[in-house]
């Protein structure tokens, strides 16, 4: 995940934050300020208005999203590797980003009437796919299974966080990147030694 450079971005981080926890797009710029430390007027100064706020929050979203996206392709590492460390840039930023399902939800419903979220939409297609791929490599399963395995595995590395206060869980197990690869990596071995023959 990169890191924050400027007013501008630590203003998009923490809308896009809210945004997550609240569960909604329509977070109030009083509390956005208040969030990012800053006056109104500032958030004014970068962007004319709430939708254009709106607008570079998604951006920025993407803008992260690749390169998470980024890490599927590198190959300095083994496959298994990659999709380790993947998991984990996804556990990280739905840590950062609770509740960050309302900006995939809200670029659903408007695939077909705004370009941004088109794009939000095509890249996590883009990003299920090729992980679909390196994950029924790893475990060695045909396509109709994976469809299963890639439930398993994605629910298995954003429910925890995602659903901490419900389900009685301890969200510190998995607070740092080594806790997180060792819980990541539990899970494809679980994959690996379960078979899925009668999927």
């Amino acid at each position: 995940m990169r890191e924050l450079k400027s007013v501008e971005e630590k203003i998009l981080d923490r809308a896009l934050y809210l945004m997550g926890k609240s569960g909604t797009t329509n977070v109030p710029i009083r509390a956005i300020a208040k969030e990012a430390e800053v006056n109104v007027s500032a958030i004014n100064y970068y962007f004319r208005s709430k939708n254009e706020m709106l607008q570079q929050v998604k951006e920025f979203y993407i803008t992260n999203t690749t390169g998470v996206h980024s890490i599927l392709d590198d190959e300095a590492y083994t496959e298994e590797e990659r999709l380790i460390l993947f998991a984990n840039e996804i556990m990280e930023y739905t840590l950062r980003y609770p509740g960050l399902a309302v900006i995939l939800k809200e670029a659903v419903s408007l695939k077909d009437q705004d370009e941004l979220s088109k794009s939000i939409f095509e890249v996590t297609q883009i990003i299920h796919h090729k992980m679909e791929r390196i994950l029924a490599r790893i475990i060695n399963e045909d396509k109709e299974c994976i469809l299963y395995s890639r439930l398993i595995f994605m629910s298995s590395i954003i429910y925890p966080i995602e659903n901490s206060e419900l389900s009685s869980i301890d969200i510190n197990i998995l607070s740092t990147k080594e806790q997180r690869i060792n819980y990541i990596k539990h899970i494809i071995k679980v994959l690996k030694n379960t078979s899925l023959k009668d999927c």
